[in-house]
Protein backbone atom coordinates (compact mmCIF):
# COMPACT_ATOMS: atom_id res chain seq x y z
CA UNK A 1 0.00 0.00 0.00
CA UNK A 2 1.31 3.44 -0.97
CA UNK A 3 0.24 5.90 1.72
CA UNK A 4 -0.84 9.29 0.37
CA UNK A 5 -3.09 10.45 3.23
CA UNK A 6 -0.54 12.25 5.40
CA UNK A 7 -3.03 15.03 6.19
CA UNK A 8 -5.09 12.47 8.11
CA UNK A 9 -2.10 11.18 10.04
CA UNK A 10 1.62 10.87 9.39
CA UNK A 11 3.60 7.68 10.01
CA UNK A 12 5.32 7.61 13.40
CA UNK A 13 8.82 9.03 12.99
CA UNK A 14 11.69 6.85 14.30
CA UNK A 15 12.96 9.66 16.57
CA UNK A 16 9.50 9.97 18.11
CA UNK A 17 9.27 6.21 18.62
CA UNK A 18 12.70 6.17 20.25
CA UNK A 19 11.80 9.05 22.57
CA UNK A 20 8.54 7.32 23.52
CA UNK A 21 10.29 4.04 24.34
CA UNK A 22 13.10 5.77 26.24
CA UNK A 23 10.58 7.62 28.43
CA UNK A 24 8.95 4.30 29.29
CA UNK A 25 12.24 2.94 30.62
CA UNK A 26 11.56 4.90 33.81
CA UNK A 27 8.50 4.53 36.00
CA UNK A 28 7.19 7.52 37.86
CA UNK A 29 4.20 9.84 38.12
CA UNK A 30 5.42 13.37 37.30
CA UNK A 31 3.26 14.75 40.11
CA UNK A 32 5.00 12.59 42.75
CA UNK A 33 7.74 14.11 44.88
CA UNK A 34 9.95 11.03 45.19
CA UNK A 35 13.00 10.53 42.97
CA UNK A 36 11.23 8.49 40.29
CA UNK A 37 8.45 11.04 40.07
CA UNK A 38 10.90 13.92 39.78
CA UNK A 39 12.80 12.07 37.05
CA UNK A 40 9.54 11.78 35.11
CA UNK A 41 8.84 15.45 35.81
CA UNK A 42 12.21 16.41 34.35
CA UNK A 43 11.45 14.53 31.11
CA UNK A 44 8.00 16.15 30.96
CA UNK A 45 9.29 19.65 31.63
CA UNK A 46 11.96 19.25 28.96
CA UNK A 47 9.38 18.09 26.41
CA UNK A 48 7.00 20.94 27.22
CA UNK A 49 9.82 23.48 26.91
CA UNK A 50 10.80 22.10 23.48
CA UNK A 51 7.20 22.31 22.25
CA UNK A 52 6.86 25.83 23.67
CA UNK A 53 10.04 26.90 21.88
CA UNK A 54 8.35 26.23 18.52
CA UNK A 55 5.99 29.14 19.30
CA UNK A 56 8.37 31.36 21.22
CA UNK A 57 6.27 31.04 24.40
CA UNK A 58 6.97 29.94 27.97
CA UNK A 59 6.44 26.35 29.09
CA UNK A 60 3.62 27.38 31.43
CA UNK A 61 1.66 28.45 28.35
CA UNK A 62 1.57 24.88 26.98
CA UNK A 63 -1.19 22.57 28.24
CA UNK A 64 -0.75 18.98 27.07
CA UNK A 65 -3.94 17.23 25.96
CA UNK A 66 -5.17 13.87 24.73
CA UNK A 67 -5.12 15.06 21.10
CA UNK A 68 -6.05 17.94 18.84
CA UNK A 69 -9.82 17.59 19.26
CA UNK A 70 -9.53 17.93 23.01
CA UNK A 71 -7.31 20.98 22.58
CA UNK A 72 -9.91 22.60 20.29
CA UNK A 73 -12.72 21.82 22.73
CA UNK A 74 -10.73 23.17 25.67
CA UNK A 75 -9.98 26.39 23.83
CA UNK A 76 -13.49 27.11 22.59
CA UNK A 77 -15.55 25.90 25.53
CA UNK A 78 -13.06 26.95 28.17
CA UNK A 79 -12.53 30.45 26.80
CA UNK A 80 -16.26 31.01 26.24
CA UNK A 81 -17.07 29.95 29.81
CA UNK A 82 -14.33 32.13 31.27
CA UNK A 83 -15.18 35.18 29.19
CA UNK A 84 -18.91 34.83 29.88
CA UNK A 85 -18.31 34.46 33.62
CA UNK A 86 -16.45 37.76 33.53
CA UNK A 87 -19.03 39.45 31.28
CA UNK A 88 -22.38 37.67 30.74
CA UNK A 89 -22.95 39.62 27.52
CA UNK A 90 -20.12 37.75 25.80
CA UNK A 91 -22.09 34.83 24.39
CA UNK A 92 -21.13 35.08 20.74
CA UNK A 93 -18.50 32.93 18.94
CA UNK A 94 -17.30 34.04 15.51
CA UNK A 95 -16.46 31.09 13.24
CA UNK A 96 -15.73 30.66 9.50
CA UNK A 97 -18.04 28.26 7.68
CA UNK A 98 -15.26 25.97 6.43
CA UNK A 99 -13.83 24.94 9.81
CA UNK A 100 -12.98 21.42 10.91
CA UNK A 101 -15.76 19.47 12.61
CA UNK A 102 -13.86 19.62 15.90
CA UNK A 103 -14.80 23.30 15.90
CA UNK A 104 -18.18 23.10 14.18
CA UNK A 105 -19.54 20.37 16.43
CA UNK A 106 -18.23 22.19 19.51
CA UNK A 107 -19.87 25.53 18.69
CA UNK A 108 -23.14 23.82 17.72
CA UNK A 109 -23.11 22.01 21.07
CA UNK A 110 -22.50 25.28 22.89
CA UNK A 111 -25.39 26.88 20.99
CA UNK A 112 -27.71 23.97 21.82
CA UNK A 113 -26.73 23.49 25.46
CA UNK A 114 -24.98 26.63 26.70
CA UNK A 115 -27.03 29.43 25.13
CA UNK A 116 -24.11 30.54 22.97
CA UNK A 117 -24.62 32.34 19.67
CA UNK A 118 -22.70 31.63 16.48
CA UNK A 119 -21.78 34.30 13.94
CA UNK A 120 -20.61 32.76 10.66
CA UNK A 121 -17.88 34.13 8.41
CA UNK A 122 -17.95 33.32 4.71
CA UNK A 123 -15.02 31.93 2.73
CA UNK A 124 -14.04 32.61 -0.88
CA UNK A 125 -13.62 30.22 -3.81
CA UNK A 126 -10.24 28.95 -2.56
CA UNK A 127 -11.49 28.41 1.00
CA UNK A 128 -9.93 31.52 2.55
CA UNK A 129 -12.10 33.41 5.02
CA UNK A 130 -13.36 36.82 3.98
CA UNK A 131 -12.16 39.77 6.03
CA UNK A 132 -14.38 42.48 4.57
CA UNK A 133 -17.74 42.91 2.90
CA UNK A 134 -21.02 41.16 3.54
CA UNK A 135 -20.45 37.92 5.42
CA UNK A 136 -16.88 38.94 6.27
CA UNK A 137 -15.07 38.93 9.59
CA UNK A 138 -15.26 42.67 10.17
CA UNK A 139 -19.05 42.54 9.89
CA UNK A 140 -19.28 39.50 12.18
CA UNK A 141 -17.15 41.12 14.87
CA UNK A 142 -19.07 44.40 14.98
CA UNK A 143 -17.90 46.40 17.97
CA UNK A 144 -16.97 43.14 19.75
CA UNK A 145 -18.86 43.92 22.95
CA UNK A 146 -20.76 40.61 22.97
CA UNK A 147 -18.11 38.38 21.34
CA UNK A 148 -16.37 35.79 23.50
CA UNK A 149 -13.83 34.67 20.91
CA UNK A 150 -12.99 34.02 17.28
CA UNK A 151 -12.04 30.45 16.38
CA UNK A 152 -10.37 29.73 13.04
CA UNK A 153 -8.11 27.30 11.19
CA UNK A 154 -4.54 28.21 10.32
CA UNK A 155 -4.89 26.06 7.20
CA UNK A 156 -7.94 24.33 5.83
CA UNK A 157 -7.56 20.61 6.45
CA UNK A 158 -9.34 19.61 3.22
CA UNK A 159 -8.14 21.95 0.47
CA UNK A 160 -4.92 23.10 2.15
CA UNK A 161 -5.49 26.87 1.92
CA UNK A 162 -3.68 28.94 4.54
CA UNK A 163 -5.79 31.51 6.35
CA UNK A 164 -5.02 35.20 7.05
CA UNK A 165 -4.37 34.59 10.73
CA UNK A 166 -2.36 37.75 11.38
CA UNK A 167 -5.04 39.92 9.78
CA UNK A 168 -7.77 38.22 11.79
CA UNK A 169 -5.79 38.66 15.01
CA UNK A 170 -5.32 42.37 14.32
CA UNK A 171 -9.01 42.97 13.53
CA UNK A 172 -10.13 41.02 16.60
CA UNK A 173 -7.62 42.70 18.91
CA UNK A 174 -8.88 46.11 17.78
CA UNK A 175 -12.28 45.33 19.35
CA UNK A 176 -10.93 43.39 22.35
CA UNK A 177 -11.68 39.85 21.15
CA UNK A 178 -9.24 36.92 21.61
CA UNK A 179 -8.54 34.47 18.78
CA UNK A 180 -8.17 30.70 18.97
CA UNK A 181 -6.27 29.17 16.06
CA UNK A 182 -6.71 25.51 15.15
CA UNK A 183 -3.21 24.97 13.72
CA UNK A 184 -3.43 21.18 13.59
CA UNK A 185 -3.21 21.01 9.79
CA UNK A 186 -0.52 23.70 9.48
CA UNK A 187 1.79 23.13 12.44
CA UNK A 188 5.03 21.49 11.39
CA UNK A 189 4.17 21.67 7.67
CA UNK A 190 4.80 25.37 7.07
CA UNK A 191 6.83 27.82 9.19
CA UNK A 192 5.01 29.70 11.92
CA UNK A 193 5.56 32.92 9.97
CA UNK A 194 3.61 31.51 7.00
CA UNK A 195 0.34 31.54 8.93
CA UNK A 196 0.93 33.63 12.04
CA UNK A 197 2.66 36.42 10.15
CA UNK A 198 5.74 36.37 12.42
CA UNK A 199 8.30 34.04 13.95
CA UNK A 200 6.43 34.26 17.26
CA UNK A 201 2.71 34.42 17.94
CA UNK A 202 1.11 37.86 17.49
CA UNK A 203 -0.40 39.34 20.63
CA UNK A 204 -3.95 38.96 19.29
CA UNK A 205 -3.71 35.16 19.25
CA UNK A 206 -4.84 33.87 22.62
CA UNK A 207 -4.71 30.12 22.01
CA UNK A 208 -3.41 27.60 19.46
CA UNK A 209 -4.38 23.93 19.15
CA UNK A 210 -1.86 21.41 17.81
CA UNK A 211 -1.64 17.63 17.44
CA UNK A 212 1.26 15.16 17.43
CA UNK A 213 0.10 12.58 14.92
CA UNK A 214 -0.08 15.08 12.06
CA UNK A 215 3.71 15.53 12.20
CA UNK A 216 4.90 12.00 12.93
CA UNK A 217 4.25 11.91 16.66
CA UNK A 218 1.97 9.43 18.47
CA UNK A 219 -1.82 9.38 18.19
CA UNK A 220 -3.69 10.67 21.22
CA UNK A 221 -1.25 13.46 22.09
CA UNK A 222 -1.89 17.16 21.54
CA UNK A 223 -1.48 20.53 23.18
CA UNK A 224 -3.16 23.87 23.66
CA UNK A 225 -0.92 26.90 23.71
CA UNK A 226 -2.79 29.25 26.04
CA UNK A 227 -1.10 32.62 26.26
CA UNK A 228 -0.45 34.53 29.46
CA UNK A 229 -3.28 36.92 30.20
CA UNK A 230 -5.92 34.53 28.87
CA UNK A 231 -7.72 31.79 30.75
CA UNK A 232 -9.95 28.83 30.01
CA UNK A 233 -12.26 26.91 32.33
CA UNK A 234 -11.01 23.29 32.35
CA UNK A 235 -13.07 20.54 30.75
CA UNK A 236 -11.60 17.97 33.16
CA UNK A 237 -11.31 18.44 36.91
CA UNK A 238 -9.61 16.36 39.57
CA UNK A 239 -6.09 17.44 40.33
CA UNK A 240 -5.11 20.66 38.53
CA UNK A 241 -1.92 19.03 37.27
CA UNK A 242 -1.79 21.62 34.50
CA UNK A 243 -2.92 25.18 34.11
CA UNK A 244 -6.17 24.29 32.29
CA UNK A 245 -6.39 20.51 32.64
CA UNK A 246 -6.40 17.83 35.30
CA UNK A 247 -5.15 14.29 34.95
CA UNK A 248 -1.87 12.40 35.13
CA UNK A 249 0.28 13.66 32.30
CA UNK A 250 1.53 11.44 29.50
CA UNK A 251 5.30 11.77 29.87
CA UNK A 252 6.18 9.41 27.03
CA UNK A 253 3.67 11.00 24.69
CA UNK A 254 5.05 14.47 25.46
CA UNK A 255 8.63 13.33 24.85
CA UNK A 256 7.67 11.77 21.51
CA UNK A 257 5.71 14.90 20.54
CA UNK A 258 8.70 17.11 21.31
CA UNK A 259 10.97 14.91 19.17
CA UNK A 260 8.53 15.14 16.25
CA UNK A 261 8.26 18.93 16.66
CA UNK A 262 12.02 19.37 16.48
CA UNK A 263 12.34 17.08 13.45
CA UNK A 264 9.58 18.98 11.63
CA UNK A 265 11.28 22.28 12.45
CA UNK A 266 14.62 20.95 11.19
CA UNK A 267 13.02 20.00 7.87
CA UNK A 268 11.31 23.38 7.52
CA UNK A 269 14.68 25.10 7.97
CA UNK A 270 16.31 23.06 5.20
CA UNK A 271 15.70 24.84 1.86
CA UNK A 272 16.49 21.68 -0.11
CA UNK A 273 13.85 19.69 1.77
CA UNK A 274 11.26 22.44 1.34
CA UNK A 275 12.00 22.80 -2.37
CA UNK A 276 11.76 19.06 -2.90
CA UNK A 277 8.37 18.91 -1.17
CA UNK A 278 6.98 21.72 -3.33
CA UNK A 279 8.39 20.11 -6.46
CA UNK A 280 6.76 16.79 -5.59
CA UNK A 281 3.37 18.43 -5.06
CA UNK A 282 3.75 20.32 -8.34
CA UNK A 283 4.68 17.09 -10.13
CA UNK A 284 1.48 15.52 -8.85
CA UNK A 285 -0.68 18.53 -9.77
CA UNK A 286 0.86 18.81 -13.25
CA UNK A 287 0.37 15.09 -13.80
CA UNK A 288 -3.30 15.34 -12.85
CA UNK A 289 -3.80 18.26 -15.22
CA UNK A 290 -2.18 16.30 -18.04
CA UNK A 291 -3.70 12.86 -17.47
CA UNK A 292 -7.12 13.84 -16.08
CA UNK A 293 -7.89 17.16 -17.80
CA UNK A 294 -11.53 17.07 -16.67
CA UNK A 295 -10.46 17.24 -13.01
CA UNK A 296 -10.53 20.64 -11.29
CA UNK A 297 -7.77 21.42 -8.80
CA UNK A 298 -9.08 23.27 -5.74
CA UNK A 299 -7.79 25.49 -2.96
CA UNK A 300 -4.99 28.04 -3.24
CA UNK A 301 -2.58 25.53 -4.77
CA UNK A 302 -5.21 24.43 -7.28
CA UNK A 303 -6.09 28.00 -8.24
CA UNK A 304 -2.42 28.60 -8.94
CA UNK A 305 -2.57 25.93 -11.63
CA UNK A 306 -5.53 27.64 -13.29
CA UNK A 307 -3.37 30.70 -14.03
CA UNK A 308 -1.17 30.62 -17.12
CA UNK A 309 2.54 30.31 -16.18
CA UNK A 310 3.48 33.51 -18.01
CA UNK A 311 5.85 36.22 -16.69
CA UNK A 312 2.90 38.56 -16.24
CA UNK A 313 1.19 36.12 -13.91
CA UNK A 314 4.26 34.97 -11.97
CA UNK A 315 3.57 37.21 -8.98
CA UNK A 316 -0.05 36.07 -8.74
CA UNK A 317 0.96 32.41 -8.94
CA UNK A 318 3.63 32.94 -6.28
CA UNK A 319 1.15 34.63 -3.95
CA UNK A 320 -1.27 31.72 -4.26
CA UNK A 321 1.51 29.21 -3.66
CA UNK A 322 2.35 31.04 -0.42
CA UNK A 323 -1.26 30.49 0.69
CA UNK A 324 -1.11 26.70 0.33
CA UNK A 325 0.11 23.74 2.35
CA UNK A 326 3.01 22.20 0.42
CA UNK A 327 1.78 18.61 0.59
CA UNK A 328 -1.93 18.84 -0.21
CA UNK A 329 -3.50 18.40 -3.65
CA UNK A 330 -7.29 18.59 -3.73
CA UNK A 331 -9.39 17.95 -6.82
CA UNK A 332 -12.95 17.37 -7.88
CA UNK A 333 -13.95 15.13 -10.78
CA UNK A 334 -17.23 15.95 -12.59
CA UNK A 335 -19.72 13.11 -12.65
CA UNK A 336 -17.81 10.91 -10.20
CA UNK A 337 -18.33 10.07 -6.54
CA UNK A 338 -15.34 10.80 -4.34
CA UNK A 339 -16.03 7.59 -2.43
CA UNK A 340 -15.87 5.62 -5.67
CA UNK A 341 -12.51 7.17 -6.51
CA UNK A 342 -11.21 6.46 -3.03
CA UNK A 343 -12.19 2.79 -3.10
CA UNK A 344 -10.95 2.25 -6.63
CA UNK A 345 -7.58 3.71 -5.70
CA UNK A 346 -7.55 1.72 -2.48
CA UNK A 347 -8.09 -1.43 -4.52
CA UNK A 348 -5.14 -0.38 -6.71
CA UNK A 349 -2.95 0.00 -3.61
CA UNK A 350 -3.16 3.72 -2.75
CA UNK A 351 -4.45 5.29 0.45
CA UNK A 352 -6.04 8.68 -0.25
CA UNK A 353 -9.01 10.60 1.16
CA UNK A 354 -12.15 12.46 0.18
CA UNK A 355 -11.59 15.08 2.88
CA UNK A 356 -11.42 15.14 6.65
CA UNK A 357 -10.64 11.74 8.14
CA UNK A 358 -12.90 12.63 11.06
CA UNK A 359 -15.88 12.54 8.71
CA UNK A 360 -14.88 9.39 6.84
CA UNK A 361 -17.83 7.19 5.95
CA UNK A 362 -20.39 10.01 6.04
CA UNK A 363 -22.03 10.04 2.57
CA UNK A 364 -22.62 13.75 2.15
CA UNK A 365 -20.91 16.60 0.28
CA UNK A 366 -18.08 18.34 2.07
CA UNK A 367 -19.27 21.40 3.98
CA UNK A 368 -15.93 23.01 3.10
CA UNK A 369 -16.55 22.73 -0.64
CA UNK A 370 -20.15 23.91 -0.27
CA UNK A 371 -18.91 26.94 1.69
CA UNK A 372 -16.51 27.63 -1.20
CA UNK A 373 -19.51 27.96 -3.50
CA UNK A 374 -19.63 24.55 -5.15
CA UNK A 375 -22.83 22.71 -5.90
CA UNK A 376 -23.69 19.43 -4.17
CA UNK A 377 -22.82 17.59 -7.38
CA UNK A 378 -19.40 19.22 -7.69
CA UNK A 379 -18.60 18.63 -4.03
CA UNK A 380 -19.43 14.94 -4.23
CA UNK A 381 -16.55 14.34 -6.64
CA UNK A 382 -13.83 15.39 -4.18
CA UNK A 383 -10.48 13.68 -3.66
CA UNK A 384 -7.63 14.77 -1.39
CA UNK A 385 -4.11 13.49 -1.95
CA UNK A 386 -1.63 14.51 0.75
CA UNK A 387 2.10 13.93 0.61
CA UNK A 388 4.56 13.65 3.45
CA UNK A 389 8.27 13.55 4.21
CA UNK A 390 8.48 9.89 3.22
CA UNK A 391 6.63 10.25 -0.12
CA UNK A 392 8.78 9.54 -3.18
CA UNK A 393 8.68 10.52 -6.85
CA UNK A 394 8.07 6.88 -7.76
CA UNK A 395 4.99 6.79 -5.51
CA UNK A 396 3.56 9.94 -7.09
CA UNK A 397 4.23 8.60 -10.59
CA UNK A 398 2.64 5.28 -9.68
CA UNK A 399 -0.54 7.07 -8.58
CA UNK A 400 -0.62 9.12 -11.77
CA UNK A 401 -0.36 5.92 -13.78
CA UNK A 402 -3.55 4.43 -12.30
CA UNK A 403 -5.55 7.62 -11.71
CA UNK A 404 -7.03 7.98 -15.24
CA UNK A 405 -8.51 4.48 -15.16
CA UNK A 406 -9.93 5.06 -11.66
CA UNK A 407 -11.52 8.31 -12.82
CA UNK A 408 -13.00 6.68 -15.93
CA UNK A 409 -14.50 3.85 -13.89
CA UNK A 410 -15.85 6.24 -11.24
CA UNK A 411 -17.46 8.42 -13.88
CA UNK A 412 -18.98 5.35 -15.49
CA UNK A 413 -20.51 4.42 -12.15
CA UNK A 414 -21.97 7.93 -11.94
CA UNK A 415 -23.09 10.09 -9.06
CA UNK A 416 -26.24 8.14 -8.33
CA UNK A 417 -24.52 4.79 -7.90
CA UNK A 418 -23.15 3.53 -4.64
CA UNK A 419 -19.39 3.31 -4.28
CA UNK A 420 -18.23 -0.05 -5.72
CA UNK A 421 -17.67 -3.00 -3.43
CA UNK A 422 -14.21 -4.28 -4.20
CA UNK A 423 -12.35 -7.33 -2.97
CA UNK A 424 -8.70 -7.30 -2.04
Amino acid sequence: MIYLDHAAGAPLEPVAREAWLAAHESVGNPSSIHGAGQQARAVLDDARARIAAAFGVDSIEVTLTGGGTEAVNLAIKGMLWHRRATDPARRRIVVPRAEHHATLDTVHWLADHENAEISWVDVDEIGRLRLDGRGGLREALGDGHDVALVSMLAANNEVGTLQPVADVAALAAAVGVPVHVDAIAAFGHVPLSAWAGASTLPDGIAAVSISAHKIGGPVGVGALVLRRGFDAVPLVHGGTQQRARSGTMDVAGAAAFAAAVELADQRLRDPDVVAAQHALRDRLAAGIRQRVPQAVLRGAAGQRWMIAPSPGHAEQRSALDAMALPGTVHLTVPGAEGDSLLLLLDHAGFAVSTGSACQAGVPEPSHVLLAMGMSDEEARGALRISLGASTTIDEVDALLAVLPDAVERAQSAGLSARAPRLGR
